[in-house]
């Protein structure tokens, strides 16, 4: 079954959900659960300078015979050494790749260009002129950061990669609220971190009402981890996932088979939320 895509401001298509090379796999070869992903159904693969494994990324791509133009890439920009620029930075992820242009490059941290990135952003923005991105945007911007390099942008940025989870959810409304005025999507990273880091919190009931309900409607065996990823799909986010597991990989994908959420259940679960703040992934500058 086809992955159905969201629009991005620039008109490019993505994926709704991506397979992430960070996390438990960050600093590891990748090749075997990226070809297991793509096995699986997983087009779109969600990599990064800074995961330091771009070169069994680009082995998997290579190995797994699906032909480029079905494949969404993603990778990231790490900080800047003193004689790089976005542009040599993608020059060199490309190479080890072994591809001509990614799909979507992203600024991975603010804190990695602190006073300079406007500059940064100009950078970004050549690289999608000259077509070695399709798509670009950011990862981890807060409302100032993508403030200032709103103005003035010739592009602005098509996707913002940040933790997203009902215990950030609140939190994030301000973020959330740019990203709608400027066309950006939301993307998320961390999005199972309620049921997998702090099991016992405030969602867990609530949650697992709503599994309960999904799973006798639609006959099936339905996890809680879909009630989260279904949560963020009708939300319009643009999901980032990893397994090293391809029967979790599987189910992962089968969410969007998963019946829909109520808005009352949407409710319900963003009222849970709200009531731990929880941030789990700190990116360390």
């Amino acid at each position: 079954m086809p992955i159905s895509t969201l629009t991005l401001n620039d008109g490019n298509q993505v994926p709704w959900i991506a397979f992430g090379t960070g996390t438990a796999l960050r600093d590891q070869d990748v090749q075997s659960p990226v070809e297991s992903a793509i096995v699986n159904g997983f087009t779109h693969l969600d990599g990064a300078q800074m995961y330091n494994n771009e070169e069994s990324l680009g082995m998997a791509i290579r190995a797994c015979g699906t032909p480029r133009s079905a494949l969404f890439i993603t990778t990231k920009l790490n900080g800047l050494q003193p004689d790089q620029t976005a542009k040599t930075a993608l020059q060199v992820s490309l190479k080890k790749l072994g591809l001509e242009y990614v799909d979507l490059y992203l600024v991975h941290a603010p804190g990695h260009h602190a006073g300079r990135l406007k500059e940064v952003w100009k950078m970004m923005e050549e690289c999608k002129r000259e077509g070695l991105a399709k798509s670009i945007g950011v990862s981890n911007f807060e409302v100032a950061h993508l403030q200032e390099i709103l103005e003035g942008a010739e592009f602005p940025p098509s996707v913002n990669q940040v933790e997203l989870h009902p215990y950030v959810w609140k939190s994030l409304q301000p973020v959330i609220a740019l990203h709608k005025e400027h066309g950006i999507v939301t993307s998320s990273y961390g999005g199972l971190s309620p049921v997998f880091r702090v099991p016992g919190g405030p969602l867990d009931p609530v949650i697992e009402k709503i599994r309960e309900r999904l799973e006798s409607t639609r006959g099936q065996s339905v996890s809680v981890g879909q009630v989260l990823i279904k949560w963020l799909q009708q939300n319009g986010i643009l999901v980032v996932t990893t397994s090293s597991k391809a029967d979790r990989m599987r189910e992962y994908l089968d969410t969007a088979n998963v019946p829909e959420l109520t808005a009352e259940e949407i409710e319900s679960i963003e009222n849970a939320g709200a009531q731990h703040y929880y941030k789990f992934l700190v990116l360390s500058n």
